[in-house]
């Protein structure tokens, strides 16, 4: 065989892909959250176990400098000495779903947490996908009912849509999330808790999911005290949970609480590999990862359900302005802000019909609806405005007939916008009660 020919076999042979290389090594740095191993031939991330003095744990390949290799442990970090043994770990890849899933909770990995046995995997499928041509979506147009009278009129969602639910701590998100879980007129719910306290999981799941709407829900935890690529993993599942059903022709309502933990995981993850913070401490990775999880959600094919989507953002210190706040803002298709002075004041849910919009509502509701809307936000907006002339009793009846209306209106515009957290107001209810309350303000 002539020489020439040779080196030809040789270069097609080097065009063939090769298959990745696995291979095993040894833990030689432990800082902060990441193991640094050397010897380990293996993609980022794929998983491997760990031999410690205590046994085994697993982690999580996240990155690579040279021959070093790091390593993310998925629990906790104990036993861990030089030259621990790292093994690639050998199993089916990606997540287990099925029609099983309903009425049960899992963990960031998609392992059961309620003890009712494991989950009948009918597929499993990557925990992330390739995106989704946006031309292939279906367009927005049917409301979706969430049992939520002020959300139903005010801020309409559409079948499909991705909305923010920004909030501080304690007014409220996770009780309003729970009123529409009993209240949507979707198929199936799925609930993704991350970093939330572990005390709420199962207060959620009792108190305010209920035993019968748990029935046709699926609720992915990962609580504050998991490591952050479990925290990490946990949104990741949820969405892909969500997409399973979305391709089986269901609608689909999804809730993660929150997209904030998710960001701060993404942080501690990108930070503890040595990337430079960005903004406000967030490297660049978290603001491409933001809108990756987020399109993910929305109206599939022809084919195909919907998935609605309502993403909490925590706004540290009820500060709007906050750089996860205002990305989200950016990607999502409106957003309703949860108000701590109507909260302190008893009003539930404390919903600021003032700060909150759906950009989709004009596209799946009636011109009528909308102009009705829109007054009722003008009159409150003009007692809102007037507040403190009106409450020292600097402002006198009579002279201003817009402020006279507000007046007169805001018992009835706020009894409309209040509602118990076991209440369910349908949406052609919601409807009614507007049309009254509207009639009785005029025209703007």
């Amino acid at each position: 065989m002539s020489q020439a020919l040779l080196n030809k076999i040789k270069e097609l042979q080097e065009q063939v892909p090769q298959p990745p290389i696995v291979a095993a090594g040894k833990l030689v740095r432990g800082i902060g959250l990441t193991l640094e191993a050397v010897g380990c031939q293996m993609p980022v991330g794929s998983q491997c176990l760990i031999k410690t003095v205590d046994g085994e744990i697993e982690a999580e390949v996240v990155g690579f400098a040279d021959a070093i290799t790091y390593l993310m442990p998925t629990t906790a970090v104990k036993g861990i000495v030089p030259g621990s043994r790292v093994q690639p770990l050998n199993r089916e890849q990606g997540l287990a779903v099925g029609m099983s899933l309903l009425g049960r909770v899992v963990d960031g990995n998609g392992q059961p947490l309620d003890g009712l046995g494991p989950i009948k995997a009918e597929k499993r499928v990557p925990l992330t996908r390739p995106p989704m041509n946006p031309l292939s979506r279906k367009p927005i147009k049917t409301p979706l009912d969430v049992g939520v009278r002020a959300i139903n009129t005010l801020v309409t969602v559409g079948s499909g849509q991705r909305m923010g639910l920004f909030a501080g701590s304690g007014v409220g998100k996770s009780v309003l999330m729970g009123m529409m879980t009993r209240g949507t007129s979707a198929d199936v719910v799925v609930v993704g808790l991350v970093g939330e306290r572990g005390r709420e999981v199962k207060e959620f799941i009792e108190d305010i999911l209920g035993e019968e709407e748990r029935k046709k829900a699926v609720v992915v935890a990962a609580p504050a005290d998991t490591s952050p690529l479990m925290r990490l993993k946990g949104c990741e599942t949820a969405v892909t949970i969500a997409e399973y059903f979305r391709d089986r022709g269901l609608n689909v309502l999804l809730l993660v609480d929150s997209l904030t933990r998710y960001a701060m995981a993404q942080r501690e993850i990108a930070l503890a590999v040595g990337e430079p913070p960005a903004t406000k401490g967030y490297p660049p990775s978290v603001f491409a990862r933001l809108p990756a999880l987020v399109e993910r959600a929305g109206n599939g094919s022809e084919t195909q359900g919907s998935i609605t989507a309502f993403y909490t953002v925590l706004t540290e210190g009820d500060d709007l302005q906050d750089p996860i706040a205002d990305a989200a803002r950016a990607i999502l298709d409106g957003h309703i802000v949860l108000s701590r002075s109507l909260a302190d004041a008893g009003h539930y849910p404390a919903i600021d019909i003032e700060a909150s919009i759906s950009r989709v509502m004009p596209m799946v509701v009636s011109p009528e609806h909308v102009q009705q809307a829109r007054r009722i936000k003008q009159v409150y907006s003009t007692y809102q405005r007037n507040r403190d002339l009106i409450s020292i009793g600097a402002y006198t009846r009579g002279n201003d007939p817009r402020i006279d209306l507000a007046i007169s209106a805001e018992p009835a515009i706020n009894a409309f916008l209040s509602q118990g957290m076991q209440q369910v107001i349908a949406f052609d209810d919601s409807l009614k009660a507007m049309q009254s309350l509207s009639s009785g303000l005029g025209k703007g």
